[in-house]
């Protein structure tokens, strides 16, 4: 008999975390590989997880999320977006990939097929693999700014097409679908009745005056959307665990009961320092922003003046996706050099999809210093070897 499910035995290993794991193997590494806010979780979140701990707040609570999360989710939607939701259309979930998951195991048969962006962040593939269902890539070019194009799109629609999965701001591209681009998706989304899976957890690291626009705003697509979110990146908050979903009644009702089966509810004191987070002082985002957008500037300005990098500057996120087409090597081959050679840790694109081959992915949530020495450690890398 074979101890091993199919899913055990096929489930794709992570890129990222493959690069992780080599670095560990060697001193003195600058590490621009996950992606991971390098700041600690701001004070009076924290300060709000302890008191929760201190009045007893250590058990279950609906398998929802608390109402009070919920509603402040609900708020920040109608505050910021405009969109009119209510703590019934919330669900509280580990994290945003829990998220996902809840969103397409309660949309998504066996057999059918979910539109991805090629590249795209490599879970979303797993998790539509666990669900008997087929992903579908369709290529995402440099040409044009990274963004998933409508017209692509469409093309990759057959009978068995349910859903698309959309990810604005990008990870790892860190490019923005604006208020265009959704309206030209949207067209193709009513026109064969799809869900939109939209995952919107970078929406607040955004840069040179860009504000983030959700597909839901759109004229009839607030219905058939399912934005997923998370505490993670904006409250740097990745341990904590926490992110959420928002769709329509009907769907969002069947969710509690396939959460209790899985992870029953979120702790009870990080919803609360969730709640904390989101009716607190924004000062910390805006700080935060700050400090990536400066970053932004040493590693992508830098990567940009060693000869044979071409690296577009990321509207959003904390990424850079440069091309080391010229190298003359396989994105891993090229990874692996900078690690072994200049002790420098980044992923292939090759780990986000095929599309993904010719370029690296950089995080530059990491310290000014940090990023400077990566540059010149790269450099002088290209320098000796090319």
């Amino acid at each position: 008999m074979e101890l091993l499910s199919a899913v055990a035995q096929s489930y794709p290993r992570s890129g990222i975390r493959r690069m992780f794991d080599l670095a560990a193997g060697y001193d003195d590494v600058v590490s621009l590989c996950l992606g991971e806010p390098n700041f600690d979780t701001p004070l009076h979140i924290v300060e709000a997880a302890k008191k929760a701990l201190d009045e007893g707040l250590t058990h279950y609570t609906p398998n929802a999320g608390l109402v009070e999360l919920r509603q402040a989710i609900a708020d920040k939607y109608k505050r910021e977006l405009g969109l009119e939701y209510t703590a019934d259309n919330v669900m509280i979930t580990v994290g945003a990939m829990e998220a996902l998951y809840l969103a397409m195991v309660t949309t998504v048969n066996p057999g059918d097929e979910v539109i991805v962006p090629d590249p795209c962040f490599p879970a979303y593939l797993g998790q539509i693999m666990m669900l008997g269902a087929k992903a579908v890539p369709v290529p995402v070019r440099e040409e044009n700014e990274f963004k998933l194009q409508a017209d692509d799109v469409e093309k990759a629609i057959t009978s068995k097409t349910k859903a698309i999965l959309l990810n604005s701001p990008s990870n790892p591209l860190g490019s923005v679908l604006g208020k265009e681009d959704l309206e030209a998706m949207a067209q193709v989304v009513l026109r064969h009745n799809l869900v939109v899976f939209s995952d919107e957890v970078y929406e607040k690291i955004i840069y040179d005056g860009r504000s983030h626009y959700s597909i839901a705003q759109l004229a009839d697509m607030k219905e058939r959307t399912i934005i997923i979110n998370s505490f993670s990146k904006t409250y740097a908050m990745t341990g904590w665990r926490i992110g959420y979903l928002l769709a329509n009644k009907e769907i969002a009702q069947h969710m509690p009961k396939i959460q209790e089966g899985i992870a029953s509810c979120v702790a009870a004191f990080v919803q609360k320092a969730a709640v904390a987070a989101l009716t607190g002082p924004d000062d910390p985002i805006e700080q935060m922003v700050n400090d990536y957008n400066r970053r932004r500037s040493i590693l992508i300005d830098g990567l940009n003046q060693i000869p044979g990098f071409h690296c577009q500057k990321s509207p959003a996120t904390f990424y850079a996706f440069p091309s080391i087409k010229d190298f003359g090597k396989t994105s891993q081959e090229f990874a692996e050099e900078l690690l072994r050679e200049a002790h420098v840790v980044t992923v292939p694109g090759s780990a986000f999809g095929n599309m993904g081959e010719g370029f690296l992915r950089l995080s530059f949530a990491n310290s000014d210093e940090n990023l400077k020495e990566a540059v010149r450690r790269i450099a002088e890398h290209v320098k000796k070897k090319y």
